[in-house]
């Protein structure tokens, strides 16, 4: 007979007045925390799915950390906790479980593991070291040299943990790739980081990782009848909020004009005489890719002429480009150039001694067949109830994409991710859009059977954070737009004596405002942080952070997975409600669909993933129960539009002043 409590029972008693998390000093007992933990432990010991949002405070990590704990320890089942941000994995690993393991008496290991290719290969490099001025030209040595001396004092080998910034094409010869870093030909070398951490991830009863990583994974992983990535595993996804997104990327296919240059000059570099195929003697290949790089320019060329990048960096290809997409098809030659050249590469490695050398190269090879196979898809359309689009890439000089993506991605998530037996746990603080049951998120991500929970926040929004609403704002194309943007950023940041984010949907206004307003900031004493400037969004954050009084002005990477609680952020103010362009490619076909099927685009798509943005936007504010401060959103359409009620239901009820 087993003895071992139920897991909810287990969690009921661990946070009970004489549980081990009451013994914590300062430890607040919040009433969600313990509803998630238990709800999470009935869907483990159920075997079911659940997707929950929890609302900032309740402790979200520590909830689901220990119902995961639990069954990992008494039913020997595998955790995958997969996130969005490094910053929250690195909560997990560094502080929340080593808390968990101290209070509850467990041993359990958790193990974090990135993408290979941010791992180290010291195979590879010490190939580099052998052979570097066949590979690269002069000025990389001295940072071959540096990568060496690091090599040699780092603890996880990953380019998280290097000093400077290295050149991408360095970083591509000595990181850890599929056929070349594998148990096989690193195992057993102890300064393989990639093979140590997978070894640990093979074996660690808790395994952290990104979304990508999780869709990466679960692609190569085999068929199991229960579980996802091992036998008997079960996920929990947190921000979950950013899945559809990440998983749409995953699911399509990219053929990048940057990333076939970058493979070629691997294997041969004209201006420098250098790469792989240097070190092989393969002059009928060297030749080849010599001859195929002007042609990928003069495809591209082709390719752009056929695009009219009149409101943004991405063109759709629709019904009538069709003529001219074929026309190009049928003339160029390089999906045929391509897979002459991976002939070329395969035949001039069979005839190397060096091992290394030949996984290199039999690995550039698959690639090359992978991207000739992308390439052929685009041209050909092949893919069925997807979007076809050309992206412009790069600052000083343009590059060019070519997307496909699928327009809805609930079937497919439901096959991945929901089957029966298995346990997939998603939470968020913003999934609802303020109608019931989070039924906008579940349909989006195939879980419209899946039982959903909302618990609240602890927080106190009615004392806690005030709400400020301006009906005089004017539309953008408005000449006076800027004007005011800058009179109202002038107004609230004094009302909270700077200490504020100020948050754009417009790369551009941004800009235009900060130059703008730099002289105001100056006159106030307070330091003025711009995205895209010269500091990077961490070294951004740790300014903001220091006790200067500070403004920062941001867009997209600082609407979300950002936590600065406490007086240094006492304000946020948003710009502009954050509607996603209707005409970029996947959302104007998400848009046709909807119509296509009898909904309404803006009301059943546009509307509610506004309102998801708006939330995490507001979300920065209010980060533990002592924070104060207030949120002014500069667009006047929350007042004289009929939709800004829905803004204001999803939003935490607060104080709310109009001006």
């Amino acid at each position: 007979m087993n003895d071992e409590p139920s897991l909810s029972a287990a969690v009921s008693k661990i946070f009970s007045s004489e549980g081990p998390l009451a013994r914590i000093p300062g430890f607040e007992k919040r009433p969600q925390q313990e509803e998630m933990a238990r709800a999470i432990a009935a869907a483990l010991e159920q075997e079911k799915h659940l997707i929950l949002e929890a609302g900032t405070g309740v402790g979200k990590s520590l909830a689901y950390l220990i119902p995961a704990l639990l069954a990992s320890q008494q039913k020997g089942r595998k955790a995958i906790i997969s996130t969005h941000t490094i910053n929250l994995q690195e909560q997990l690993l560094y502080k929340d479980i080593p808390l968990l393991e101290k209070i509850l008496g467990l041993s359990c290991e958790a193990v974090l593991l990135k993408g290979r290719q941010n791992y180290l290969c010291p195979v590879r490099l010490e190939r580099a070291l052998q052979h570097g001025n066949d590979l690269f030209s002069a000025e990389l040595l001295p940072q071959l040299e540096r990568l060496r001396l690091w090599s040699e004092t780092t603890k996880d080998g990953t380019l998280s943990d290097l000093p400077e910034a290295l050149d991408p094409q360095l970083w591509a010869q000595v990181c850890s790739e599929r056929h070349l870093c594998t148990p096989k030909t690193c195992g057993k070398n102890p300064r393989c980081f990639y093979q140590a951490a997978r070894r640990r991830a093979l074996t660690a009863p808790i395994l952290i990782l990104n979304h990508p990583l999780f869709f990466t994974l679960l692609e190569d992983a085999s068929e199991n009848e229960k579980g996802f990535l091992f036998p008997n595993d079960f996920v929990i996804f947190d921000e979950a909020h950013t899945m559809e997104g990440i998983a749409s990327r995953h699911l399509g296919i990219t053929f990048s004009q940057y990333g076939l240059r970058q493979l070629l000059h691997r294997l041969y570099f004209p201006r420098t005489h250098k790469g792989l195929l240097q070190q092989a003697k393969a002059t009928s290949a060297i030749t080849a890719v010599a001859e195929l790089l002007p042609e990928v320019d003069l495809f591209f060329e082709k390719i752009a002429a056929l695009c009219h990048f009149q409101k943004g960096r991405d063109f759709r290809l629709r019904e009538k480009d069709l003529g001219a997409l074929k026309k190009i098809a049928k003339e160029t030659t390089l999906p045929q150039r391509l897979q002459r050249l991976s002939v070329l590469v395969a035949n001039a490695a069979e005839t190397l001694e060096n091992e290394a050398t030949q996984s290199e190269l039999n690995d550039l090879v698959s690639q090359l067949e992978e991207m000739e196979e992308a390439l052929v898809t685009f041209l050909e359309q092949r893919e069925p109830d997807s979007v076809y689009w050309v992206e412009k890439t790069g600052k000083s000089s343009s590059f060019y994409n070519l997307q496909v993506a699928p327009v809805s991605i609930d079937q497919h998530l439901q096959q991945l991710l929901f089957r029966k037996g298995n346990t997939a746990i998603l939470t968020s603080a913003t999934l609802s859009t303020g109608t019931p049951n989070l039924t906008y998120f579940r349909n989006r991500i195939g879980a419209a059977e899946v039982e959903a929970l909302e618990l609240g926040s602890p927080f106190d929004y009615q004392e806690q954070m005030k709400l400020h609403l301006v009906r005089t704002m004017p539309d953008p194309r408005e000449e006076r737009y800027e004007a005011e943007l800058e009179k109202w950023i002038s107004y609230f940041t004094e009302l909270s004596e700077a200490r504020a984010f100020v948050l754009f949907t417009s790369y551009k206004t941004m800009q235009a405002v900060a130059q703008k307003m730099q002289s105001f900031f100056d006159k106030k004493g307070w330091q003025l942080l711009v995205q895209g400037e010269a500091l990077s969004r961490t070294r951004m954050l740790e300014a903001f952070r220091s006790g200067k009084p500070s403004v920062l002005f941001g867009t997209e990477s600082f609407w979300t997975g950002v936590d600065i609680p406490g007086e240094a952020l006492s304000n946020v103010i948003i710009t502009r409600l954050p509607f996603a362009t209707p005409d970029q490619p996947l959302i104007e076909a998400k848009l046709e669909q909807i119509t296509r099927s009898g909904g309404n685009g803006f009301g059943d798509y546009s509307l509610p993933e506004a309102i998801l943005k708006l939330r995490q936007g507001v979300g920065r504010l209010i980060r533990n129960k002592n924070d104060r401060g207030i949120v002014a959103i500069l667009d006047s359409r929350m007042v004289h539009k009929a939709y800004g009620k829905s803004f204001l239901k999803a939003l935490p009820a607060c104080q709310v002043e109009v001006l």
